[in-house]
């Protein structure tokens, strides 16, 4: 992606920052020369206007109340020259420039011309996109090629830093759009919206490769046991969903696939991630996650994976290991707490009595179930996960 800062960096001859410094972060879609209203007939969200001060349709009172209405439809940049550089920028004009924290650039009128402008920043985007176009290809082909060889390996590896005797797990990134009336508008903030997806997912740590591929965003990233990479993600989505311009126009969801080590089965996480895009909507979510992973469905994946008994058995004698462990070593019964509890509308004082205890003997036992689960039990799609493993090995064992 773009951002003002790239445009300050090309050093171009006639052409300063004068103000907005703390935008410069701001993306950039393309320029557009600002001449008449209503400006959102015309101005779509990321472009970089320019406005010539000419003292017919532009003075600099002018300007001040087209700056305010220019942000308000999220233009990432403005540019002013003034006819033969009559006088300088008013002070008023820069102080509103640092209050919206909008990059302000001051173009001689004898320096740089806005077609020099506009084709560097199209040359600049065109670049941008050539460079997202060649990752997507070679993902796209680990992900889906017939031949993946240790040539093509060592050749993605050294382009783009993938250390590939790590796991690594692809994530598939489901946006949901609401349209409205004008069609178009909807496309360039679609449009605008991506570019600033794909930013900030190649901010991320580890870099992620990514692409977009059929309507979604595909990305593959080092399965790391801290999970950083998962809860950056988490919060990268948030952020972006809380902070989004749209409201609630444009939403993002990640599903991940599982975790492989052989570049070869990377596909097979991508398909993972895949089967389970339909039924999103539908698995128990009360927190509203904004990523879910395949291994972290619980048993529902069986249900979409034709899992046979042996498969059931052996995610629920995971999931519940430790606890089953410690309930035999020590002669407790937290497992019985669960159901317990559950049984009981997750009611503190029912359960309690049901199991003839005291509440604060209940609570401990709800802390140690939380420390040797490694779960928050007021987050119920995983209590349920644990309790559907409780009840379907005694179904099983009966």
């Amino acid at each position: 992606m773009i951002t003002c800062a790239d445009i300050l960096n090309l050093q171009l001859d006639g052409v300063e920052l004068i103000a907005g410094k703390n935008g410069l972060n701001r993306s950039v879609s393309w320029t557009y020369m600002v001449q008449t209203r209503p400006y959102e007939d015309h101005m779509n969200r990321g472009n970089f206007a320019l406005i010539v001060v000419d003292y017919l349709r532009f003075d600099f009172e002018e300007v001040l109340v087209s700056m305010v209405e220019l942000d308000g439809l999220g233009i990432s940049g403005l540019a002013l020259s003034v006819v033969n550089d009559k006088e300088e920028i008013p002070k008023a004009v820069i102080e509103k420039a640092n209050e919206l924290e909008l990059p302000l650039f001051y173009i001689r009128w004898k320096g740089a011309s806005f077609v020099d402008i506009a084709q560097s920043i199209g040359n600049l985007i065109t670049e941008d996109k050539i460079r997202n176009q060649r990752e997507s290809d070679y993902l796209y082909n680990l992900l889906f090629g017939y031949d993946i060889n240790a040539k093509f390996i060592e050749k993605i590896s050294g382009q783009f830093g993938i250390d590939f005797s790590r796991a690594y797990r692809v994530g598939i990134i489901v946006v949901d759009r609401k349209y409205g009336i004008n069609l178009e508008q909807d496309e360039h903030n679609y449009e605008y919206y991506t570019n600033h997806l794909r930013s900030m997912v190649s901010s991320m740590e580890g870099h992620p490769m990514f692409m977009a591929f059929l309507n979604k965003y595909v990305l593959l990233f080092e399965a790391r046991e801290d999970k950083v990479i998962e809860r950056e993600l988490e919060r990268l989505l948030r952020k972006l969903d809380d902070e989004s311009p749209y409201g609630d126009a444009i939403r993002s969801t990640c599903i991940l696939g599982n975790k492989y080590s052989d570049p070869r089965d990377y596909g097979q996480s991508y398909q993972e991630a895949k089967s389970l895009i339909k039924r999103k909507d539908y698995i128990p979510n009360p927190k509203n996650k904004k990523v879910l992973s395949a291994s972290a469905m619980g048993i529902y994946k069986f249900m979409f994976n034709r899992g046979n008994k042996q498969e059931v058995l052996r995610y629920c004698n995971d999931k519940l290991g430790k606890l089953e462990e410690y309930d035999h070593a020590n002669g407790t019964y937290l497992e019985d707490t669960l159901v317990e509890y559950y049984m009981h509308g997750f009611s503190n004082v029912k359960t309690a009595e049901a199991l003839y205890i005291h509440r604060n003997s209940l609570q401990h036992r709800l802390d140690k179930i939380e420390e040797l689960l490694g779960i928050d039990i007021t987050d119920y799609s995983e209590y349920l996960d644990i309790i559907n493993c409780i009840l379907v090995k005694k179904i099983i064992y009966m």
